[in-house]
């Protein structure tokens, strides 16, 4: 059976929402993915106005997510979409994800997978159940050097890992800017639609996805400390925790959303008995190796650059000295789950490479880890356990 373009339906992501646009430029970067309806507004008038800006047919354009599932499943199947790419608020993800999977329909979801631990649970169990791929745009993933770098800690290449830190600072909520109206600041601060953390839930959770993805390793306890430093604001917008990580490993995570100036500082540093690696958002085609008794290695992405691992040239498109960034990384994301899609949609096993990419387990574990954290942040005792997902 031969698989063309993947056809994609988009719930929310409409007019003035910024992640809807980083998605759809995201998945048509390399020509594997079509946007072929959607349900893009709060509203049915908001969807149309939204889906005829982005030249979506107007048949295809539909009132709520719910007349969308509906509506698609009836259509040929040559025709209908293959996956739904949800980018709503934190609130709607799980009703949104479980609807598509009832419908037949695969899921990319924005991260987090959902409101809370509880639905990430249920939405794996039936993710599981319905044999369909689910993928959560943990889009710091992407980058190539960041998959370089997971390499090298995996083949050992530092040693025993011993301590990892891992930061993520920005500044854009060091004033209240959900009382001046900022859409993106109204909704991340409202624990309605946000949920029981703002940073933390926020930046925090790809902090800890980063972490456990380049090392391997799994977060066992954990001890916090978070904070809301601008008046009147619900939910936290600063947070430091300590870590703990199946191998003894020790780490530290500090996420923050108050850190004035800053615009996004993730950054990673991961030093093993052997030696350490250093990793930044801010200039992602660098990879600094550190040795012992050495001076320090700076690798750097390109399709021609045979040092490289596989995973890392897998995820490169341009020749060396042409830096790839934020969008890059995110359709990496969006090409290896469409092309791992387009494998089993042609009856194939997809390739180990196409399959790197976020599942509905990062999107269990990162509920687990801001439900611990809001837990420890609250709690006398400090040191609480990971729970088992």
């Amino acid at each position: 059976m031969r698989i063309g373009k993947i056809r994609m339906g988009m719930v929310g992501g409409g007019q003035g929402a910024f992640i809807g646009e980083v998605h759809r430029m995201a998945s048509r970067l390399d020509g594997r993915v079509d946007l072929v309806c959607g349900a893009f507004g709060s509203t049915p008038e908001r969807s149309r106005a939204s889906g005829k800006a982005l030249g979506v047919p107007a048949e295809r354009v539909y009132g709520d997510y719910k007349e969308m599932f509906k509506a698609e499943a009836k259509l040929p199947e040559d025709e209908r979409m293959h996956f739904v790419s949800i980018v709503t608020p934190n609130s709607t993800h799980f009703e949104v994800a479980k609807a598509a999977l009832k419908h037949g329909f695969h899921v990319m979801s924005d991260k987090p997978a959902t409101f809370s631990l509880s639905e990430a649970r249920q939405l794996k169990r039936l993710v599981e159940k319905s044999g369909l791929q689910y993928g959560l745009t943990h889009n710091y993933t992407g980058y190539p050097m960041v998959k370089e770098a997971r390499d090298r800690v995996l083949k050992g290449k530092l040693g025993e890992v011993r301590k990892i830190v891992v930061e993520y600072p920005q500044g854009w909520l060091s004033t209240d800017l959900e009382r001046e109206g900022v859409k993106q600041a109204d909704w991340r601060t409202d624990p309605a639609r946000a949920g029981i953390s703002c940073c933390m839930g926020d930046i925090g959770t790809h902090a800890e996805n980063l972490a456990e993805y380049v090392t391997g390793l799994r977060i066992t306890e954990l001890c916090a400390d978070l904070s809301t430093f601008v008046p009147g604001r619900k939910l936290d917008d600063d947070g430091s925790v300590l870590l703990r990580f199946e191998n003894g490993a020790r780490g530290l995570l500090h996420a923050s959303q108050v850190s004035a100036g800053e615009e996004n500082g993730l950054n990673l540093r991961v030093y093993g008995t052997r030696g350490g690696l250093k990793w930044e958002q801010p200039n992602p085609h660098r990879l600094v190796l550190l040795t012992q008794g050495k001076p320090m290695q700076v690798l750097t992405p390109g399709v021609d650059n045979g040092y490289l691992s596989k995973a890392a040239l897998h995820n490169c498109r341009v020749p060396a000295g042409h830096p790839e960034a934020f969008l890059e990384a995110f359709a990496n994301l969006y090409r290896n789950y469409a092309d791992a899609l387009a494998a089993r949609l042609a009856g194939k096993k997809p390739k180990a490479l196409d399959l790197d990419f976020p599942t509905i387990e990062d999107g269990v574990r990162g509920m687990a880890f801001l439900e611990t954290v809001v837990k420890s942040g609250a709690s006398k005792q400090k040191w609480l356990k990971m729970p088992k997902v």
